[in-house]
């Protein structure tokens, strides 16, 4: 018996390449974005019965910062980046990446709340090479947050 094609989008997973990433208010092109992860911090807690009941163990909603890559071409007059990194005043930004199915709708998306660029990295210069010149941008990220859309 044959799927229906509904059946098949809601039982496949999406493919990795299709996303897009919004900082602050400006959408950007990346080709590759790592780091992002919901973690919490956690505190083991001995008392005086632990020896007979175990230890306790306790999750704190803490916002811990952690570091993100994302990678892109360079463009040329597309400075935004570089701004970013020496901008001071408004160095905290707002960061969303979101997973697109076929027609560039998001499906899932992540979401940083507090995001501060700290390192902003060129390629290897190698004449010897044809390849795109890709910049790596760090950035230190917290109030992670997950959201499924409908649709």
């Amino acid at each position: 018996m044959a799927m229906l094609k509904a059946s098949m989008k809601s039982s496949y997973p999406l493919p990795a390449y299709s996303f897009k990433v919004v900082i602050g208010d400006q959408q950007m092109s990346f080709s590759e974005v790592t780091g992002f992860k919901v973690e919490y911090e956690s505190v083991t807690y001995s008392h005086g019965l632990s020896h007979l009941e175990g230890d306790d163990f306790y999750k704190y909603r803490i916002d811990k910062y952690i570091p993100i890559t994302l990678k892109r071409g360079t463009v040329k007059g597309a400075n935004f980046l570089h701004e970013w990194l020496l901008d001071k005043e408004k160095s905290q930004r707002v960061m969303e990446v979101s997973l697109c199915d076929e027609q560039g709708v998001p499906v899932v998306s992540w979401s940083a709340g507090k995001v501060v660029a700290i390192k902003l990295e060129a390629a290897n210069f190698d004449a010897n090479s044809n390849d795109v010149f890709v910049e790596t941008l760090e950035v230190m990220a917290a109030n992670i947050s997950v959201k499924h859309h409908e649709g």
